[in-house]
């Protein structure tokens, strides 16, 4: 499955949760990861996600895309961190 973790997390934890989603994942710009994960390793992401942050204060969205279904991406302005390759 291809992913996209979009965040707003408070800052004392915005470097952990970056560093543990760079692990798996491809920084695309601030707050935003995307990349492919097999199911298991979606469940190792999840998992250290919710060990990292404060369900009451931090947010984390997760787009879960199957690649069989057509996807386009599209950039507007300079690409931060490019990928050409991935999708």
């Amino acid at each position: 499955m291809y992913l996209i973790i979009v965040y707003d997390i408070k800052v004392e934890r915005v470097n952990k949760v970056k560093s543990f989603l760079r692990q798996h994942l491809y920084w695309i710009q601030n707050s935003v990861f995307e990349g492919e994960a097999t199911k298991s390793e979606f469940n190792i992401i999840v998992s250290g996600l919710i060990d990292l942050i404060n369900t009451d204060e931090d947010s984390i969205i997760i787009y879960k895309l199957r690649m069989e279904e057509a996807m386009q991406r599209e950039i507007l302005g300079i690409e931060k961190s490019p990928i050409e390759g991935i999708l």
